[in-house]
């Protein structure tokens, strides 16, 4: 299955990880699991991020051995070095690591999302597995590498961020089993909870609070839609990195079949976060949009304003009729 993978690590010496910006959960302890793996093998290796890790994260690094893009510090290290970019397909997710795709020796990716028609980079990818994570472990476990205690719990945290705690559509036994093998290695699954769910910013509370207040639902309530502006991230005090799990309240009614959080940077960049409860598959949405991800979960960056991406994106979606209906008892699949 990973006969690719394996030839990509045995063709170098030197290797550098990244993935998508901004970094989440699943992409960071898949960069953790992989270096761990390539220290194992003897390769040189060295995760560089365009962007921090959001505060909720930092606990997944405890060595501090990732990297954040300086253009003076990582100048040549793309001559040198293969590049592994991991939990994304798309080069217009790399932010900043974006100038170094023509600079290496190779690009290899590493994702379990939907290809992105469009996206010119190559490797292996599994939609069928839940995480990036898990495949990771998988790899770690192909080539009988063990991981620490901090490796395997970063592997978990990736896990149950890309899983919803394993509620998500994609979770499978495959999921447990990866799952189990970090807690084999020495994983602490109360302790991963209250570091991802129950250490956020009074700021972030703010900012939800925020974000319902704007609450509106389109298309007989099946659409949830919310809107933040740089404004209300000023006035909260929040980072933006606290509207991530924003975007799952609505879902909880069960009206909604698709939750759209779009949200403008402080730079004033625009990005849209799509989740449905699995009738729609909202990354074939994003990806008409230049974005991806999963059929549950996926998102974009628009070069529209808040007010005319929202516009844009609900004209497709009705216009596409990706509403699901019911379907009555004998009608056709």
């Amino acid at each position: 299955m990973f006969e690719k993978v394996l030839s990509f690590l045995d063709r170098y010496e030197s290797f550098v990880l990244t993935t998508h910006d901004p970094p989440d959960a699943d992409g960071l302890g898949t960069e953790l699991v992989l270096a761990a793996i390539l220290k194992n093998k003897g390769k040189k290796c060295r995760i560089i991020n365009a962007s921090p890790m959001p505060l909720y994260n930092r606990f997944m690094d405890k060595a501090s051995i990732i990297e954040i893009w300086d253009d003076e510090k990582h100048a040549n290290f793309a001559k040198e070095s293969a590049l592994m970019v991991v939990d994304t397909s798309d080069e217009y997710h790399l932010g900043s690591m974006r100038e170094n795709l023509k600079k290496a020796k190779e690009i290899f990716i590493i994702d379990h999302h939907e290809i992105n028609p469009k996206s010119k980079l190559t490797g292996f990818s599994d939609p069928t597995a839940a995480s990036t994570s898990e495949l990771a472990i998988e790899i770690a476990e192909c080539l009988g590498v063990s991981l620490d205690c901090d490796t395997a719990a970063a592997a978990y945290a990736g896990i149950v961020y890309d899983t919803g705690f394993f509620a998500y559509t994609k979770t499978t036994i495959r999921t447990f089993k990866a799952a189990i093998k970090t807690l084999e290695w020495g994983a602490d699954p109360n302790s991963t909870y209250r570091q991802l769910m129950e250490n956020g910013s009074l700021a972030s509370i703010l900012l939800q609070k925020q974000a319902l207040s704007k609450l509106e639902f389109y298309a007989d309530k099946k659409i949830a839609v919310m809107v933040l502006c740089k404004e209300d991230f000023e006035n909260s005090g929040a980072a933006y990195e606290d509207s991530d799990s924003i975007v799952n309240i609505p879902l909880k009614a069960q009206e909604v079949e698709i939750s759209m959080l779009i949200k403008e940077k402080p730079s004033g960049e625009v990005r849209c976060s799509l989740r449905s409860k699995g009738n729609v598959n909202v990354s074939k949405i994003a990806q008409v949009f230049n974005g991806g991800g999963h059929i549950s979960a996926a998102g974009l960056k628009s070069p529209l304003n808040p007010k005319e991406t929202l516009k844009k994106l609900l004209n497709y979606i009705e216009d596409r009729q990706y509403i699901s209906v019911k379907k009555t008892e004998g009608e056709n699949q």
